[in-house]
């Protein structure tokens, strides 16, 4: 539990990703798909992961901080959603507002809804996720389960 004096909503167990931009680029972004902790600690732990940790990027320096964005996203619990086959996910999938997780035995990935704007298809969007979770963009099995979330963002920073 994280001291101080804040609201109480921010101890409810909640799942958050924090997405740091550089000069409109991706300079980090880590969270957790299920709540586990109070939203403020939560919080607190996926800004220093996605600030030191992503393994995309060297650690953040103290010079990049006048330019950086700072997104937090404030995941719904995320809800199974069955499909037949392929052709049925993509119908089910609404662009803008789900954000999609997928998952097949050690193998999962997620994209928030705010990937919808740069991946507006939602056969592009599907594609680019399995190949994050390391699959072919075509891959397709009766294994895969997928869980659907919506986010609450918030974003403070350079451009704001």
């Amino acid at each position: 539990m994280v001291a101080g004096d804040h609201d109480p909503v921010l101890d409810e167990l909640r799942a958050s990703f924090v997405t740091l931009m550089r000069n409109h680029g991706l300079r980090g972004c880590i969270g957790s798909l299920e709540a586990r902790r109070g939203l403020l600690e939560d919080v607190i732990h996926n800004a220093a992961a996605a600030a030191f940790r992503d393994p995309r990027f060297p650690p953040l320096r103290a010079a990049e901080l006048p330019e950086l964005e700072i997104e937090i996203s404030v995941l719904s619990p995320p809800a199974p959603l069955p499909v037949d086959d392929r052709a049925d996910l993509l119908r089910r999938l609404e662009p803008g507002r789900h954000g999609l997780i997928l998952q097949e035995g050690a193998r999962r990935a997620t994209f928030l809804p705010a990937v919808w704007e740069s991946l507006p298809s939602p056969e592009d969007f599907l594609s680019q996720l399995l190949l994050k979770a390391g699959l072919s963009r075509d891959h397709w099995s009766d294994r895969l389960r997928f869980f659907v979330y919506t986010t609450e963002s918030f974003a403070e920073g350079h451009g704001q």
